[in-house]
């Protein structure tokens, strides 16, 4: 069972139903007070009382792609899973080669269901030789903690959810380094895309990765929950003097489409393999068995039917998510929008859809109903927006 953690400021208890009858409230983050007091708009989401935006989300946008945007990513998950043979039974469970990661670095992959169907998609941190922290999307922890759990079995191996030991900070935009190097006496510029280090930021312990999901140079920040107010107030006062401002998921779903980053539940789902996402690359076929191999390879091998492509409309009406995909002639269905959003950076409305595979080579002109409309959109690749060169990589 997935570890529940303690009524607190920050979990609080469910509350009773008109039956009587316990219902999970929101949690709320350790920052919860903090958002309150920036005058947030918050929603729920997958369970968490989360900051959609603190006033333009369109600001934010820009402020991410020209300075920086500070996040609270608090609802993500994190399982650790330690032992002798905590490589081997990642290895096993999950599409990608663990074993293979240094430590110090991580790795993007995902969990497969036997059919080949994605259940979660990860970023993996190899903290220490014997010791692995999993990063799962808010909604899929207790699946990814259960999956995890069933497939360490027979390995010497601990799964473990510390999910209530972490808060998560990111720090995203090409300023995101500058600001940092005043909070941290750590090597910055030295730490490499997808790596991890201990350091001590604001006085405080820290596990500082570059990693994001903005399409951004940025950085995540691992800490204790009772020091997140300190370490978001350390690097809001550091990113004063260079345009950093809070930043909500409204933003960061619109800097990811940008950036044709997948959501899971709309591009990723238990329906779809890695290869209709383009994401072929994560299954490492060659390695030893591992859950969903077989369907992987075969899918490899007849190739998949369908595949996501970026679409740009010829108006300015965008696509949104379950909106069909047409054949601009005859309006028969071809496929569906995954997501879609007008594009801040881009100045035009951009989306992702399913199509089928002999309609997604970039240039195929096709049609989305738009309440009822049938809209000119084109394909193109992915991504929309690719970070100038230059940056950190």
């Amino acid at each position: 069972m997935s570890a529940v953690a303690p009524p607190t400021a920050a979990h609080p208890c469910p509350e009773r139903d008109t039956a009587g009858h316990d219902q999970p409230s929101p949690r709320r983050t350790p920052l919860h007070d903090v958002h309150r007091g920036l005058g947030a708009v918050l929603t729920e989401f997958a369970g968490w009382t989360m900051p959609l935006r603190y006033g333009s989300e369109t600001a934010e946008h820009h402020a991410v792609r020209r300075s920086a945007g500070l996040f609270d990513l608090t609802h993500m998950g994190e399982i650790e899973v330690t032992g002798p043979d905590a490589a081997a039974a990642l290895d096993h469970a999950l599409t990608g080669r663990l074993s293979a990661v240094a430590v110090g670095r991580a790795r993007y992959t995902m969990l497969c269901a036997p059919d080949g169907g994605v259940l979660d998609d990860l970023v993996v941190y190899r903290l220490e030789a014997e010791r692995y922290l999993v990063v799962a999307n808010a909604a899929n922890v207790a699946v990814v903690f259960a999956a995890l759990t069933e497939r360490a079995a027979g390995f010497d191996a601990l799964v473990r959810d510390v999910s209530q030991d972490w808060a998560l900070i990111a720090v995203q935009g090409p300023r995101s380094a500058d600001i940092l190097r005043e909070v941290t006496a750590s090597d910055v510029d030295a730490l490499r895309y997808y790596a991890i280090d201990p350091a001590v930021l604001a006085g405080l312990p820290v596990l500082l990765a570059r990693t994001g999901y903005t399409g951004e140079d940025g950085f995540e920040i691992y800490c204790a929950p009772a020091d997140a107010p300190a370490v978001w107030a350390a690097v809001s006062a550091a990113g004063a003097g260079h345009g950093l401002v809070p930043a909500g998921l409204a933003c960061r779903d619109t800097l990811r489409l940008e950036a044709g980053m997948p959501l899971y539940g709309q591009e990723l789902t238990a329906g779809r393999t890695p290869f209709e996402a383009g994401l072929g690359r994560v299954a490492v076929l060659d390695k030893p068995a591992f859950v969903g191999r077989d369907a992987l390879l075969g899918r490899r091998e007849s190739g998949p039917a369908e595949l996501l492509v970026g679409l740009l409309p010829a108006g300015r009406r965008a696509p949104r998510h379950g909106y069909d995909v047409l054949d601009p002639d005859s309006g028969v269905r071809l496929g569906t929008v995954t997501s879609g959003a007008p594009s801040p950076t881009l100045g035009r409305p951009i989306a992702m859809a399913y199509v089928p595979a002999d309609r997604a080579a970039a240039g195929t002109v096709l049609a989305v109903d738009i309440r009822g409309s049938r809209d000119t959109v084109t394909v193109v690749e992915l991504p929309f927006y690719r970070r100038q060169a230059g940056g950190h990589a």
